[in-house]
């Protein structure tokens, strides 16, 4: 397994170019006159805006996104002192971190030199290229003082991560271990072995988070840091205590923390079960933690366990922290990363594991599920919501410090700006969640005990998006809220089979009988049908004691749609119905109809399902350029279904001229204008981008539908049913609760768009 790991090791990183990161142009270059603007002559104007103020680098260079990842190589990882050289594939790693997590652009700087003087000059006669400065794996002491002197000589931010990135995940896990075991942080007791750069910058953050340093006893390789002991240089001696301990067994004896930053098997389980009750042990060694998880967790039952690893709960990973602190650092072109800006990570990391983790985060890691817990203390590495948690906590408390230079005044715009720098954010879904807000209706989901829905009422009620209303059993709802540390506060939950609802039933009983009397519906069936969770969430949407309803399916989407159109019906005169998909990228939204409903459409269908779905895309105040689908080309094929798509485009043309209409075409016709204007001049849509595709039939939509959601990369919102009197739609029971978050909204939008009509 070493052999093959090394090998594959070796093979990443010399397979194609060399390393792992590149530098790669932002502006056109393409012809003479961009170089000349990006070189000479051109380049002049911004050298001489630069000469009078040098803060105008920040504005006509890349020096305010670019961090310099500097290391002599003396501490790294868990190889030691392998020199500047060897060190440097770490560094670009760092630096490939560095941009896929917070979008920092990364220069790596190897430094062949030990001397300490030469290092800390090196880097301050280059610091005028970069934003900030990240340290890493330089030995201690010799780490202390050259951070020490940098963060005093420079203006930017400087951190070494090695110290203070573990400090800063550790210090989150802690409150939040101590949180779980109900222990006060400044009456534990804790014990620290290792005496390096992280055990002493982890020691320092945990005082400043309120442990009394009285509390503190740190081991390294000769035991005990005692007072008596005359071989301690500063940073030990800061933490020598007076105890009559001077082994690590003496000395755990009765306390409340361990945190390892030392060696693999110093720590046994007899250890462990001498320590207080509720013992948080942090096994930071890596690869091999100070001891092995399953000894530990053998050891104590009531353990809070942690280690360096990714294979075990827990993880104190470093990326955590130092992307989104420089991210938050650089935004607001910080002179420093102070104490105040690293608590304000700890607190935003340690609030962000108490957060309900989406969906995209929970399938990423293989779980059924992930609450905040003894086994999720701190956030997972991929969860795309710790730029936004991190970032602007920390910008907010460099502003608030006084250390920054830009001021941000609208952080919600500023939240979406790192949403929309990292690809996670769509103007649609911002504007469609913010109309929402301005009016939260009330959205019933009939699926009250399924988990994900609780999730998502929980967002809902979060972003102040909508009331939600939960159908379902009261009791097994509340088991499903507290097994998954979802609050129930502001979600409404209603029982329709309990004896509180018999009279709501028998009112909404007599309104569907009513509805139903003519088509085959007796007294004594609506009585029956106001048992179903389904009817009875469709009945107040009807009554008016809701305003929009998710109904959820098992298996079949049409057979959840029949008591829709019973109850609810159609708002136009040939009772039409359409389901559409809403496909977020980064060229902008698209719109795909009709994926769920119309097996095998008529003419007409495929006209009222164009008149639908366009009048949806002009809600979402977007022009809609529609094409009709099919595998010909305006008259290629002649006959059957392509025949039946171009005579739905002529009666589109000729009832609805001012539409922009075309087809019958082929996918790749739909989505590249140039071809499709070089070859049919004439067509409606000229070389216009479609944002608009009316498929021919019901397989086609659902199964390309099923393939984008299935190969990732882009969103699918919906299903989105077009046509309904009301707004209800339909979604699997499995749907993921930032799907249903989505399809609220939009029923919440569209309820206040009824309101107004």
């Amino acid at each position: 397994m070493a052999h093959f790991l090394k090998e594959e090791a070796l093979k990443y990183h010399a397979t194609g170019k060399p390393g792992k990161i590149e530098v790669i142009p932002t502006k056109p270059y393409s012809t003479q006159a961009d170089l000349s603007l990006a070189y000479s002559p051109g380049v002049a104007e911004p050298c001489l805006a630069i000469a009078a103020d040098e803060g105008d680098a920040y504005k006509y260079t890349a020096k305010g996104n670019l961090v310099a990842v500097i290391s002599n190589g003396t501490a790294v990882l868990g190889l030691g002192n392998i020199g500047a050289m060897a060190g440097k594939p770490v560094m670009e790693g760092k630096g490939l971190l560095f941009k896929i997590f917070a979008d920092i652009d990364v220069f790596d700087v190897e430094v062949d030199t030990e001397d300490v003087d030469k290092f800390v000059e090196t880097v301050k006669l280059i610091a005028p290229t970069f934003g900030g400065i990240n340290l890493e794996d330089i030995k201690a002491p010799e780490c202390f003082e050259i951070e020490e002197r940098l963060k005093r000589e420079l203006r930017i931010p400087v951190m070494h991560d090695d110290q203070h990135g573990t400090a800063i995940i550790s210090s989150a896990a802690l409150l939040n271990a101590l949180e779980i075991a109900g222990k006060r942080v400044e009456e534990v007791k804790v014990v620290v072995n290792g005496a390096g750069a992280s055990a002493v910058a982890c020691t320092k953050l945990y005082v400043q988070l309120g442990v009394r340093r009285e509390n503190v006893t740190m081991c390294d390789s000769k035991g005990v840091i005692h007072a008596t002991r005359e071989d301690l240089n500063a940073s030990k001696r800061e933490f020598a205590t007076t105890r009559d301990v001077h082994t690590l067994a003496e000395a755990i004896a009765g306390a409340d923390v361990f945190l390892g930053l030392s060696k693999a098997d110093v720590l046994t389980p007899e250890m462990i079960r001498s320590m207080a009750a509720l013992p948080v042990v942090f096994a930071l060694a890596n690869p091999n933690p100070e001891i092995a998880y399953d000894l530990a967790i053998g050891a104590r039952r009531d353990i809070i366990f942690a280690t360096g690893r990714s294979d075990y709960p827990n993880q104190v990973n470093n990326v955590l922290g130092f992307p989104y602190i420089f991210r938050g650092a650089l935004d607001v072109r910080a002179t420093c990363i102070n104490e105040a800006m690293k608590v304000a990570a700890v607190k935003a990391l340690a609030a962000l594991a108490k957060e309900p983790v989406p969906d995209t985060v929970v399938a990423a890691y293989n779980k059924e599920k992930i609450v905040f817990g003894t086994d999720y203390l701190i956030p997972k590495p991929m969860d795309p919501r710790l730029i936004t948690a991190v970032a602007p906590a920390v910008a907010q408390a460099a502003i608030e410090s006084g250390v920054a230079r830009q001021q941000i005044t609208d952080w919600d715009a500023y939240v979406y700006g790192l949403e929309a720098r990292m690809g996670l954010n769509n103007s649609l879904v911002r504007e469609v969640r913010d109309r929402a807000r301005l009016a939260p209706g009330r959205i019933v989901f009939s699926g009250g005990d399924n988990v994900k829905v609780l999730q998502a009422a929980r967002e809902l009620v979060y972003l102040g998006i909508a009331r939600p209303v939960l159908v379902g059993d009261a009791g097994n709802t509340a088991r499903l809220a507290r097994e998954n540390n979802v609050d129930l506060q502001g979600i409404t939950v209603i029982d329709p089979w309990s004896d509180g609802e018999s009279l709501r039933r028998e009112r909404y009983a007599h309104l569907f009988f009513e509805k139903m009397k003519r088509k085959g519906i007796a007294l004594g069936d609506a009585y029956e049908k106001m048992k179903s969770r389904e009817y009875f969430a469709l009945m107040m949407v009807e009554s008016g004691d809701a305003d929009g309803c998710i109904l959820h399916h098992a298996n079949s989407y049409l057979e959840a749609l029949r008591p829709t159109l019973q109850i609810i019906g159609t708002d136009n005169a040939e009772g039409h119905v359409a389901g559409m998909y809403i496909l977020l990228n980064k060229k902008g939204p698209m719109f795909f109809s009709d994926v769920l409903v119309n097996a095998s459409p008529t003419v007409e269908t495929l006209v009222q399902t164009t008149v639908l779905t366009a009048a949806a895309v002009k809600r979402f105040n977007i022009e809609p350029r529609v094409a009709l689908l099919s595998f010909s080309n305006f008259g290629m094929v002649p006959g059957g279904s392509p025949r039946k798509v171009a005579r739905a485009v002529e009666i589109l043309h000729e009832a609805y001229p001012a539409l922009a209409v075309d087809g019958e075409m082929q996918a790749n016709m739909a989505l590249d204008g140039k071809e499709r204007f070089s070859k049919f001049p004439f067509n409606k849509l000229k070389d216009e981008r479609v944002n608009t595709f009316i498929f021919p039939c019901l397989s086609s939509g659902n199964i390309v539908g099923k393939f984008i959601r299935e190969l990732g990369g882009t969103e699918l919102v919906g299903p989105v049913l077009l046509g309904l009197a009301r707004p209800v739609h339909v979604m699997s029971e499995d749907a993921p609760a930032r799907d249903l978050v989505n399809i609220a909204a939009i029923a919440v939008v569209d309820a206040r768009n009824n309101q107004d009509r």
